[in-house]
């Protein structure tokens, strides 16, 4: 793919962390580190996240291609009115809380400079249970997934110090990319779309796990369906 080469920055609200805690969740205690708060002054970010920053579940959350979650706080006045209370940075568990870098307008792939450290967008985040044990609300998952705004990862392509003011400016976009909120609805919406699955596989940045989903959602449609691909 082609590269464009682009101007676009965006401010850095919050960068923040959290260690796994035990919680308890309909009756049962559930470890998580999905409580996370803003760090003073300057954090450190590796090939695998944020120092100071960790995960309970390292199955689904963490690693390489999900070392950064990213969500941005115009966002947050809807989830305010959902949840009939004022939000801190980090709410939604994200480590940076940022000021645009919606979902309609950010590329899987697309190359970000944020302090000394270079991140690529990898996929979008997939809401889970642990967004109910924080806010105390069961169906906001899919009432995130629903509206779109997901928020993303970033993968670290250069290790470096981040803070709170930085500034996260756009070094490259792949012109033939698919954005976040077209990846959430090929993968969430739309999950017999073929040609979509095939457009969004073709993005060779796109993160392990969602390749591996995608290729065998896949199989089965073409298994199932032969007369699609004529």
């Amino acid at each position: 793919m082609s590269e464009q080469v682009c101007s676009l920055a965006i401010p850095l609200l919050s960068v923040n962390v959290g260690p796994a805690r035990p919680m308890l969740y309909k009756g049962k205690e559930a470890r998580s580190g999905i409580g996370k708060l803003p760090v003073d002054g300057s954090a450190e970010l590796g090939l695998v996240g944020i120092d100071g920053d960790e995960q309970a579940d390292l199955v689904n959350h963490g690693g390489e291609d999900k070392a950064v979650c990213v969500y941005s706080h115009d966002h947050y006045a809807h989830w305010e009115s959902v949840l009939g209370r004022t939000l801190g940075f980090g709410a939604f568990g994200e480590n940076f809380t940022t000021n645009g870098l919606l979902e309609p307008e950010t590329h899987i792939g697309d190359v970000f400079r944020v302090g000394t450290a270079v991140v690529q967008v990898s996929q979008p985040r997939q809401p889970c249970w642990k967004l109910s044990m924080k806010w105390g609300l069961d169906e906001l998952p899919a009432l995130v997934t629903q509206t779109g705004a997901t928020g993303f990862y970033f993968r670290v392509l250069q290790a470096g110090s981040v803070k709170a003011g930085d500034t996260l400016t756009l070094v490259s976009s792949y012109s033939a990319a698919i954005t976040v909120a077209e990846a959430n609805r090929v993968m969430h919406t739309d999950k017999n779309d073929i040609e979509g699955i095939q457009r969004l596989l073709g993005v060779d940045a796109l993160s392990d796990s969602w390749v591996k989903q995608l290729r065998s959602r896949l199989e089965r449609l073409e298994s199932s369906s032969p007369g699609l691909l004529l």
